[in-house]
């Protein structure tokens, strides 16, 4: 028996009073159930949404966006942040490899919006306090 298996056995008989080889099998296919959401593309996909977020510039960008609830232009975004337009520029870029706004350009302008995963994320935010 390998010593995951061992150690999962001694914790299963910690907890149930006895472990019989059911209980064991049980358990480990139980948790071959969970393995699924340790997709690797899934948690970096998060991992570079949530990366995005830990900015304090592209935190604040996102928050603007979402309650703003339609599109601005960069033009319109960075006097409410007081950053330089090519850091907003840059930001903005970050924030949508992340899916975390989407951006159009309309002449020469760039119009970005804030996603429903941005929405959503910062919801859970609120909610949270």
């Amino acid at each position: 028996m390998s010593e995951t298996a061992d150690r999962l056995r001694r914790y299963l008989e910690d907890e149930l009073g006895e472990c019989q080889s059911e209980d064991l099998k049980a358990r480990l296919e139980a948790l071959d159930d969970l393995e699924a959401v340790l997709d690797p593309e899934i948690i970096s996909s998060d991992v570079q949404t949530l990366s995005a977020l830990g900015n304090e510039t592209r935190y604040r960008l996102v928050r603007l966006l979402v309650e703003a609830d339609e599109e601005l232009c960069v033009c319109e975004i960075t006097p409410l942040v007081d950053v330089s337009d090519s850091a907003v520029s840059h930001a903005l870029s970050n924030l949508a490899d992340a899916d975390l706004v989407t951006k159009r350009k309309d002449g020469r302008w760039r119009k970005y919006r804030a996603t429903s995963r941005a929405s959503a994320l910062l919801t859970v935010l609120d909610g949270s306090r």
